[in-house]
């Protein structure tokens, strides 16, 4: 619930170093801000992607500038120039670095619960609540509104689904195609996202399935291997629009988290030697 409340970045709860740049992040419950103070000769790709291993920046970021300049240039070649006064967005998939000799000094409100954190720091093999997610008949809307209103759709979405998932304090994998999977520290948080995620998109006429499971992965450079990440999926499949689906480990976790669930049965999943029951969150 919504309450009065502050916090102020003269007492961060985290600092993050990186060459050349700082973050300070703070928390209004769910909402985390970060401010960014990098130094002239910045770079992502050489100061930050050592770190996490991804060729690209995949954060979303929200902000706004309050002095310096700032360039970010997407995979595809897009350039934009940032300048204080300035309010921005810069999707995942993206370098940025600091123009001229003066300190570049912004406010992010998407964006900054992860960045620069080592995907390694998680540890070779953890237990995580993986979340898939895949736009049902989304062929079917591609042809009736054609490629490029459905590029704008897709964009919307993803930008909803993220929303979601940074204010449920997840983590993005990958995108599949029409879909995300994402990683949680946390199974009943996990299924909340999910909930809020199917709430979402129908309100922009799209229904989306939702697959979680919770296992042993191998998180490496934003992907996770493992049994458990073809076990979420697997999940996912057997769910219908706008439903959210968990597994028997995941069932396990709940108790006492005021989530209801139902049996669907034991279903047959490829790559299980033995039928397994899956639920239906009410």
């Amino acid at each position: 619930m919504p309450r009065l409340q502050r916090r102020s970045f003269t007492e961060p709860e985290e600092t993050r170093r990186f060459p050349h740049g700082a973050l300070r992040t703070i928390a209004l419950d769910e909402t985390v801000l970060g401010e960014y103070r990098l130094e002239p000769g910045w770079k992502w790709s050489t100061a930050v992607k050592p770190i996490v291993g991804t060729p690209f920046c995949q954060h979303h970021h929200i902000g706004y500038a309050i002095r310096g300049h700032l360039r970010a240039v997407t995979k595809d070649g897009t350039t934009i120039d940032i300048r204080a006064g300035d309010a921005y967005e810069i999707p995942p998939g993206h370098d940025a670095w600091v123009i001229g000799d003066d300190e570049y000094l912004g406010i992010e409100f998407s964006g900054s619960r992860t960045f620069a954190v080592a995907p390694g720091n998680l540890g070779d093999g953890v237990i995580a609540t993986l979340v898939f997610t895949d736009i049902v008949g989304s062929t079917a809307v591609l042809a009736r509104v054609g490629d490029a209103a459905w590029r704008e759709v897709l964009l919307d979405h993803n930008a909803a689904m993220r929303f979601e998932l940074d204010r449920h304090r997840g983590r993005e994998l990958k995108t599949t195609g029409d879909g995300f999977l994402f990683a949680f520290d946390s199974a009943s948080r996990a299924i909340r996202c999910g909930q809020a995620m199917a709430t979402a998109s129908r309100a922009r006429g799209l229904d989306i399935r939702v697959g979680c499971h919770t296992g042993e992965v191998e998180l490496v450079q934003n992907d996770a291997r493992g049994v458990a990440v073809h076990a979420a999926a697997r999940v996912m499949a057997l769910a219908g629009a706008g439903e959210v689906f968990v597994s028997w480990t995941t069932r396990d976790l709940l108790a006492g988290s005021g989530i209801s669930v139902e049996t669907t049965g034991r279903h047959d999943l490829k790559g299980f030697d033995e039928p397994r029951e899956i639920f239906r969150v009410l």
